[in-house]
């Protein structure tokens, strides 16, 4: 028996999405779970990949030049390239607020996975300058679908604008904000905001505590004050928050019920 590092299966989703942008190459992507701990750094984080280390048997130890050439090219896939095909991936889709097709929910799942394996900040909560002030959600898998949209008004009478993370470090506060346009009131700078305080809990994670939650202006305080513990239930970020990727201008977490959250770091409102 010998060691040797065995790649996990393939994601097709985040390959596909990869090889439009690198032509018809064949290329094997692979990756861990975040919480894995057998990622292998190197000094570039850009071009960072998880290895699993196992036991084969000498018969299966030699590997073809084929195989070779995808895991070559495997390393040569940057951030930057997973990125562009993530915000391609993420346009027209409303941050997935309204929901997202099965297939396009696979591929922006693959190619997260993929940032996630190249984390250049495997201990968030150890660098809190960059998880500190204003954060912008681009997607997340939380949705706000049929009886529920209805009820919020979320189909025609109110819109919904950008849903903001304010975090004061200092003051171990997070401010989450939802913007709302609401025509038939010519409201257009009416909000949401939902105030908690967090605490570190990990290298990674920290556990948020809601405090309070309040709507501006008053007008749209009387649209929402029927259906408020429906809102804040979509909405309250209270639980566990697992950060799996960091970097100066982007954010993956995942909360202690699975939801994924991507969020791009955002001038103070």
């Amino acid at each position: 028996m010998s060691s040797k590092l065995i790649q996990p299966p393939p994601m097709a989703a985040s390959r596909e999405a990869i090889s439009r942008r690198r032509g018809n190459a064949k290329m094997l992507l692979s990756f861990s779970d975040f919480n894995s701990k057998t990622l292998s750094f190197s000094d570039n984080p850009f071009r960072l990949r998880p290895m699993c280390i196992g036991k084969v048997t000498e018969q299966s130890s030699a590997s073809s030049p084929t195989d070779q050439q995808e895991v070559d090219e495997e390393e040569d896939i940057t951030v930057s390239q997973i990125k562009e095909e993530l915000y391609e991936a993420l346009k027209g889709i409303n941050r997935g607020v309204f929901g997202v097709k099965s297939d396009k929910k696979a591929e922006i799942e693959g190619l997260v996975k993929l940032l996630e394996c190249r984390n250049p900040t495997p201990e968030p909560t150890g660098e809190l300058d960059k998880i500190g002030g204003c954060w912008k959600l681009i997607y997340s898998t939380i949705t706000v679908l049929g009886s529920k949209r209805t009820k919020l008004g979320l189909r025609d009478f109110v819109s919904l604008g950008d849903l903001l993370q304010q975090i004061d470090i200092a003051q171990g506060k997070t401010v989450h904000v939802l913007k709302f346009d609401v025509r038939g009131l010519n409201l257009h700078d009416g909000e949401f905001r939902i105030v908690a305080n967090f605490k570190i809990i990990s290298k990674s994670s920290v556990e948020i505590t809601y405090e309070s939650s309040t709507i501006m202006p008053d007008q749209l305080m009387n649209i929402f004050k029927k259906n408020m513990n429906l809102l804040l239930g979509i909405f309250n970020p209270e639980g566990l928050f697992e950060i799996s990727y960091l970097d100066e201008d982007l954010q993956v977490g995942r909360d202690g019920k699975g939801n994924l959250f991507v969020l791009e770091k955002s001038e103070e409102p």
